[in-house]
């Protein structure tokens, strides 16, 4: 079992950036892989990185691509999330992921979700 719990999200300019941080509970965290994913106001969510458990390998969506870095931390349990370059689009509620498995993309492929932390990007 693990307990996630997300924070840094906040209100940004455009342009401007920010630091989501996941810090997780349970002495198997480095076993599995992390995601985040982001959910806007009447929109589904979607994927927008994730990292391997080992941090050897990154996935992102095209969106953010060039602008966010996921990393992680197994020493202290946390997945970071820097977001550059923000958008007024980049706005959503975003929730940090853990799962097992090869699939990064879809999150049917996490099982365990935290509570979500809100970012505003104004332009």
């Amino acid at each position: 079992q693990v307990q996630l719990v997300e924070s840094g999200g906040g209100l940004v300019q455009a342009g401007g950036s920010l630091r989501l941080s996941c810090a997780a509970s349970g002495p198997t965290f480095s076993r599995y892989k992390m995601g985040w994913f982001r959910q806007a106001p009447g929109k589904e969510r979607e994927f927008v990185a994730a990292i391997y458990w080992s941090g050897g390998s990154t996935y992102y969506a095209d969106s953010v691509k060039s602008r966010f870095t996921i990393s992680r931390d197994n020493a202290k349990n946390t997945v970071y999330l820097q977001m550059n370059s923000l958008k007024p689009d980049d706005t959503a509620v975003y929730y940090c992921a853990a799962g097992s498995g090869s699939n990064y993309y879809t999150d049917r492929a996490y099982a365990y979700w935290g509570q979500g932390t809100q970012v505003t990007v104004s332009s």
